[in-house]
């Protein structure tokens, strides 16, 4: 197992919901919640829909067996609190893990959607730490310390053989540390079920476009091409692809753009197609992604 953090919910026939305030919500919740999940339910004597909702967490919450914790929240008694969370009706309802908000609803919901809720808090607290592992790994990587990364990845990959985003993670790791031949061997052995995930099939796409940017040849030599004949739609598409290289991704996107603007047909629509392998390279929420798209889509409906 791999453990970033330790601790154990209190067993026994106990009930696992309290009354909190504002003196005791760090503890209660915040600290609380770097053990096992912690419910945090905002409502008021007053608030109907409250009436139903709290007996039935209640209930779903002890019937986890102290898997999860639950706090309530009197928002008349409470008003700072309910102020910081940003609570605008009532009920509102939170999870905590790991010190921060991870989950939520507003309003009465039926028995059924708080089961789902539920459990999605006691599934992720019962990963074995694999999802805090993950995010860490991450974190890593974001900030450069990528072998620290790999070896992270490789660690979850020992607990999780078939972890999709632990694969995917750790061939980013490799190309990062601009060992691309490593990531596509690792590639070459994803297992099966995975090996058509989303995580798998952006780094597929990743090594692709690097490829492609080992014989694009030098950016400059392209650039100064470009400039000096502007239609060279060939120069433009080669000097995106050594951009990409560069890790200037958001420069090649928009010499992309531009031979699609000139020519969407160019090279039986090879700018576009580059374009949907970049995006596809990249995270959905990435704003390469969402600016460079919406630019496309103008184009094409103009």
């Amino acid at each position: 197992m791999i453990e970033l953090g330790t601790g154990a919910a209190n067993q026994g026939p106990q009930s696992y919901v309290k009354d909190g305030n504002e003196m005791t919500f760090a503890q209660d919740v915040i600290e609380a919640s770097n053990e096992v999940p912690v419910v945090v339910d905002f409502w008021a004597p007053w608030c109907g829909p409250c009436k139903t909702l709290g007996p039935a967490l209640e209930q779903a919450v002890n019937a986890a067996g102290g898997k999860v914790r639950m706090v309530k929240i009197n928002v008349d008694e409470n008003p700072q609190i309910a102020a910081q969370a940003r609570v605008q009706s009532i009920p509102t309802v939170y999870a905590f893990s790991g010190g921060k908000p991870v989950d939520g609803f507003q309003g009465a919901v039926s028995p059924a959607e708080i089961k789902a809720f539920i459990e999605r808090l006691v599934s992720g607290a019962d990963d074995g730490g694999l999802g805090a592992a993950l995010e860490e790994a991450e974190a890593m990587l974001a900030q450069g310390d990528a072998t620290s990364a790999a070896e992270v990845f490789a660690a979850i990959l020992g607990e999780d053989p078939a972890s999709a985003a632990a694969y995917g993670g750790l061939a980013r790791a490799h190309l990062a540390m601009g060992n691309i031949d490593q990531a596509e061997a690792l590639l070459a052995n994803t297992p099966p079920e995975i090996a058509e995930a989303k995580e798998i099939e952006a780094v597929r796409a990743q090594i692709a476009l690097l490829r492609q940017a080992e014989k694009a040849g030098p950016a400059d030599a392209l650039r100064a091409r470009v400039e000096a004949d502007p239609a060279d739609l060939q120069a433009r598409f080669d000097l995106a692809q050594a951009l990409y290289g560069a890790g200037e991704t958001e420069a090649a996107v928009d010499e992309l753009l531009e031979i699609f603007r000139r020519d969407r047909e160019w090279n039986d629509g090879a700018a576009k197609t580059q374009m949907f392998t970049i995006f596809d390279a990249l995270d959905a929420k990435d704003p390469v992604v969402l600016t460079g798209r919406r630019k496309l889509s103008s184009m094409i409906f103009a």
